[in-house]
């Protein structure tokens, strides 16, 4: 039976490696420094330093390369000596390694790098040329990493998973979707992470979302703040505001929306199998807006929506002292659409159609409740556009 080769001690990510490259070979170990990242994000093993017979002088050599001490061919002059415990003592010079004096200026590739590094990597890792992953998806990792300011410039393998989940629960002001978004670029950069041998757990396991489901509970624009929207309707990031408000889309859905300016409806959706390809008439009173966002950038949404909703949404709310109580967010505007549906006594099925909700238990109207573009129009152009004065 053949002899098991011995297995050696664990070297820690950023020590280097030691290949065992095959019996038949006198010196049968390959000696390297720690691996490298190109520019793409991909890891690189770096060259061999040097290989030896013995994986105890390929550990004295990496050593003596960590201390900046290695010179070319010393390990041609390197004897074994016998030892009954030698896990101990490799454990030991493990353990202590990082403290040799001056090895992160003798060595830079050494350095621990930080959480803002980890994800600039993992940005050239996941979007490498080749694969093909939506913007939409990139925008997702983006928009989670513009909340993780306080986390930038933290040493990422030194991040402990209770750091983490206290940052989570930190960010009250946040919807339960945006929660998600983060812990999922949480779980992507640690998938990276031991990919690049930069950790060697994924400490985002641990991790958990405390927040209820607030996806479809928000505070619809009242009456008289939808008379100040109307009042300054000249505005274009307020005739935004309306046609959400208007039509009850998502803002996370105005960019893929197809538009027909022609027969006067949108049609698109995301999320569910009910709402996705789910068609809205266009109400009247939106329908300059959107044919002038159209055909100046052939989308309603033109821009990040985490942009959108940071440095146009809260902005120009706040211009207008429009504030709500909780503070208003782009997902009202849905919720306003809903509300005004019901103010203006549209068919209960027809507003589920066009919010993209599920019928649940009622088989009928969801498998042969079927409707008209013009059925729809006629109860969307039920909805009133509050009347407004110069007093308002």
């Amino acid at each position: 039976m053949p002899k098991k080769r011995k297995k050696h001690p664990k070297l820690p990510n950023g020590f280097g490696s030691i290949r065992y490259l095959g019996k038949n070979r006198h010196n049968c170990y390959a000696v390297h420094p720690p691996a490298k990242i190109d520019q793409l994000g991909n890891v690189v093993r770096s060259p061999a330093i040097c290989y030896v017979d013995d994986w105890i002088k390929g550990f004295t050599i990496l050593t003596a390369y960590k201390a900046g001490t290695y010179q070319p061919g010393m390990e041609r002059d390197l004897s074994v000596s016998p030892t009954s415990d030698t896990d101990t003592l490799v454990s030991r010079i493990i353990a202590d390694y990082s403290t040799i004096k001056g090895v992160e200026s003798k060595h830079p590739e050494i350095k621990k790098p930080t959480f803002r590094e980890v994800y600039e990597q993992f940005l050239k890792w996941k979007f490498a040329e080749g694969t093909n992953y939506s913007e939409s998806t990139r925008n997702n990792y983006t928009a989670a990493y513009t909340y993780c300011a306080e986390l930038y410039d933290k040493i990422f393998e030194d991040l402990k998973a209770t750091e983490l989940q206290n940052f989570l629960d930190k960010q009250k002001g946040l919807k339960k979707g945006s929660l998600v978004k983060i812990l999922s670029l949480f779980n992507q950069m640690y998938k990276y992470a031991m990919f690049a041998e930069i950790v060697t757990e994924r400490k985002s396991q641990y991790v958990r979302i405390n927040a209820v489901d607030d996806e479809e509970h928000g505070t619809p624009f009242t009456e008289h703040e939808l008379r100040i929207l109307w009042k300054n309707a000249n505005n274009p990031d307020i005739q935004l505001i309306l046609i959400m408000s208007y039509s009850g889309w998502r803002i996370g859905e105005l960019s893929g929306l197809e538009v027909n300016l022609k027969e006067k409806y949108f049609k698109g959706g995301i999320k569910t199998q009910a709402g996705k390809g789910r068609i809205v008439p266009i109400h009247p009173m939106i329908y300059d807006f959107v044919k002038t966002r159209i055909t100046a950038d052939g989308t309603l949404l033109n821009m990040n929506k985490v942009t959108y909703r940071m440095f146009r949404f809260y902005p120009i709310l706040e211009k207008l002292e429009i504030s709500g109580s909780p503070k208003h967010t782009p997902h009202d505007c849905r919720h306003t659409f809903s509300a005004l549906c019901e103010k203006y006594s549209v068919r209960e099925n027809d507003r589920k159609r066009m919010l993209g909700h599920s019928f649940g238990s009622d088989i009928t109207n969801a498998v042969y409740g079927h409707r008209t573009l013009e059925e729809l129009r006629s109860e969307i152009e039920k909805i009133k556009v509050p009347f407004v004065t110069n007093c308002d």
